[in-house]
């Protein structure tokens, strides 16, 4: 068991041992957010033939060209085709088609007219400009070619992937199977929060952890498993785990420390368990433990709420969107002007709650107040993670550090911290 690791270190080794998931077919509907598991090559042309972008008349340009309010051109209408319709003549030197958006266009024609610059005439249509000339028209394969590679193996699937692969009639993707996550709080002093009477009357915690990472799970990627909540001894422990073994990752929250009731590490042994990391050089969040129960892996998490929040952040999170297939499962830190003054006590490195704004000089950060590890109103007000790298102690306005964004979308491969 290693300890005193740096986080960089420890994310490192939590990647290393976690396995990608296997892979299945799902309904495309229930495939949004899942990762793609084999690229998807286009088997036709998209569209498939040319046709309509509006509704109008399919015409020539040769014979368009030049028409004016002065001088209007006037077409003979041979064909009506709606949007599903073949059509069943050729368009020849005088003609046109009343066609509709998506209606197949005409052979011989290479115009769509809009309407608007029509009287709507039938069996003749008089046409009062020639801006239409050449356009209006989708040619067949302009949004992808037969034999095309429509989406990359490791897309994460959002909506408009979907409505390419119903373009292509993929109704089951194949995807890396979501991930199910066990979620355990434990701790004599905690309650859920069908207890209110325990709660708000202070007799009791709210299990606040348990609902904050099963959002969190559920952003990932991932999909939660309530274990409940253990009281602190082994016996209850050890029951509360036993069905982690239909999970693929377990996440505990609480009693990973080293203080008289604090029993998970030993709960974990007493299940054939081991803990290959313990003790991290951080703040907050320093408790953090890794190994794996009931042969799949397993992250302790303290149970401080913001020292939960913030190292899910930092590894369980990772851990999650790579076991779905992620080939990037880190968020990016960016760099950011500190606003104000700070004095840190330890020299670990620390994840302070901010909020970065984007100004004219650039994005900036504050703290959010306080940054006790209780205080969960501070993860409330973040938008980011300000790191403060180990051995530094002080800031002033005007210093630049590195902050994780909460909300950013870009993702790296290396942990950025």
């Amino acid at each position: 068991m290693l300890s005193g690791l740096a986080a960089r270190d420890a994310a490192r080794r939590i990647l290393a041992a976690v396995r990608l998931q296997p892979t299945l077919r799902v309904p495309l509907d229930t495939a949004l957010g899942s990762v793609l598991a084999e690229s998807v090559v286009s088997p036709i042309d998209v569209p498939f033939y040319a046709n309509s972008a509006m509704d109008g008349y399919a015409a020539r340009a040769a014979d368009v060209r030049g028409a004016a309010p002065e001088q209007p051109v006037r077409l003979t209408v041979v064909e009506r085709i709606p949007a599903g319709a073949a059509p069943t003549v050729v368009i020849g030197p005088g003609q046109a088609a009343r066609i509709f958006t998506g209606g197949a266009l005409p052979a011989g024609a290479d115009s769509v007219i809009r309407q608007e610059d029509t009287d709507l005439g039938d069996p003749v249509v008089t046409i009062v400009t020639d801006r239409d000339c050449g356009v209006n028209v989708r040619r067949a394969g302009e949004d992808l070619r037969a034999g095309a590679t429509a989406l990359e193996a490791g897309t994460e699937l959002d909506a408009a992937h979907l409505g390419v692969l119903a373009s292509l009639a993929v109704a089951h993707p194949v995807v890396f199977r979501r991930p199910r996550v066990g979620i355990l709080a434990s701790g004599d002093e905690i309650a859920p929060i069908d207890q209110p009477d325990e709660i708000l009357s202070g007799r009791k915690t709210a299990s606040s952890n348990t609902h904050s990472l099963r959002a969190l799970v559920r952003r990932a990627g991932g999909e939660p498993v309530d274990l409940g909540i253990a009281a602190d001894s082994i016996a209850s422990i050890r029951h509360h785990l036993e069905p982690a073994v239909e999970c693929d990752l377990l996440i505990t929250s609480a009693g990973i420390s080293v203080g008289e009731h604090d029993h998970l590490r030993a709960a974990i042994a007493s299940l054939d368990g081991h803990l290959d990391l313990w003790k991290l050089r951080m703040r907050p969040g320093a408790p953090v433990g890794f190994g794996s129960v009931l042969g799949i892996p397993w992250i302790g998490l303290p149970g401080n709420p913001v020292s939960t929040m913030v190292t899910f952040e930092l590894f369980a999170r990772p851990a999650i969107r790579a076991m779905m297939g992620h080939g990037r499962p880190f968020r990016r830190a960016t760099s950011v002007t500190v606003t104000e003054s700070f004095r840190l006590g330890p020299r670990l490195q620390h994840f302070l709650r901010a909020v970065v704004s984007e100004t004219d000089r650039g994005p900036e950060a504050r703290l959010t107040g306080p940054q006790g590890s209780g205080i969960l109103t501070s993860m409330m007000l973040a938008n980011a993670l300000l790191i403060v790298p180990e051995g530094r102690q002080t800031a002033a306005p005007g210093d630049g550090l590195d902050a994780i964004r909460l909300d950013d979308p870009h993702h790296l491969v290396e942990p950025p911290f």
